[in-house]
């Protein structure tokens, strides 16, 4: 780990919390996402400060320009199109041609603000450039920013209007993590200071530059991972394929994350090291959303009980 490495780390989350109060876990989990190259979906009732933790992440970071770093908010509505998130060809009087006009989705960090309000196949607009980091329109292909990150806001599938996203959309999202509400002394501590929040919002110093996100983003990669580990999350995949409350399990592809989360979320930790607790940590938010479960008994009792079958072993192996 590189010396400047936790003092880079810690200075993103301290400047967060300048916005965010009592949310210290939820950041670490997005910055998780965000150094293991992956986007993160938060679903929580509206008013909870989903769309603004987004806003307080790209505020700290310096753009490669200068300012900011290119932050685009884009509210999902029943009428959004396609084209209104990738872009679209107009006609250039002066070249006589065709060019292509960009969209909201070129830009370092993107919100995508109550996802599961536009249609399916607004939805599929995602798949490619959050997969793959490029879009392509007709025959020509256009990479996307070297950071590009997606953070998904969505509101509970029960309340009107809300569309369940694919399969294929979910897998996308490294971690689904709920927000919550903040407890009753830090909500009372908001109400009294809500105008200073405000301020810190709109005057939030710049602590990362886009190059030290993507030496971070190198750094997670080379977090070391014990053999244990490694098998602690073969066993919990290949677990939810045998659970017999769950229909369909989770992919080869959701291991390979899982393991990406584990070292970045022990590097936000300021760790080179993941350890058993980093599993624990961070196993519902990977695994849940990518499984279909049998019934709601088995959504509550499936995932945990094989999370807890693993850990008991872990600790018994006394690793650290």
């Amino acid at each position: 780990m590189a010396p400047q490495t936790p003092q880079f780390i810690n200075a993103l989350i301290n400047n967060m919390e300048l916005v965010i109060r009592g949310k210290r876990e939820q950041i670490k989990q997005v910055i998780t996402c965000l150094l293991a190259k992956g986007h993160i979906l938060m679903e929580d009732n509206p008013g909870t400060g989903k769309t603004v933790l987004a806003r307080t992440l790209a505020a700290s970071i310096t753009g490669a320009q200068s300012g900011h770093a290119s932050f685009k908010r884009v509210q999902f509505t029943p009428d959004l199109l396609p084209m209104d998130l990738l872009g679209t060809h107009i006609f250039d009087d002066v070249k006589k041609e065709f060019i292509f006009k960009k969209g909201p989705l070129f830009c370092n960090v993107l919100l995508a603000d109550e996802i599961n309000r536009a249609s399916p196949k607004v939805q599929s607009a995602l798949l490619e450039c959050m997969a793959e980091h490029q879009i392509t329109m007709g025959e020509v292909t256009y990479p996307l920013e070297d950071l590009f990150f997606t953070i998904a806001t969505q509101n509970p599938i029960e309340m009107e209007g809300t569309y369940p996203l694919p399969a294929a959309q979910l897998d996308r999202f490294f971690m689904k993590i709920y927000f919550g509400y903040v407890d009753e002394d830090t909500e009372k501590s908001i109400f009294k200071n809500y105008a200073d929040i405000q301020q810190h919002l709109h005057q939030l110093p710049q602590v990362l530059s886009l190059a030290q996100v993507l030496s971070l983003q190198q750094a997670a990669t080379e977090v070391f991972v014990h053999d244990e580990i490694i098998q602690a999350v073969s066993n919990l995949v290949r677990g939810t394929r045998q659970h017999e409350g769950i229909l369909l399990g989770a992919s080869t592809r959701s291991g390979i994350i899982f393991m990406q989360c584990l070292k970045a979320y022990a590097l936000v930790n300021q760790r080179n090291f993941v350890i058993e607790d980093d599993v624990q940590a961070i196993a519902s938010s990977v695994l849940d959303h990518r499984i279909s479960y049998r019934s709601k008994e088995a959504r509550k009792q499936g995932l945990s009980l094989l999370i807890e079958k693993e850990m008991n072993r872990l600790t018994k192996l006394k690793l650290y």
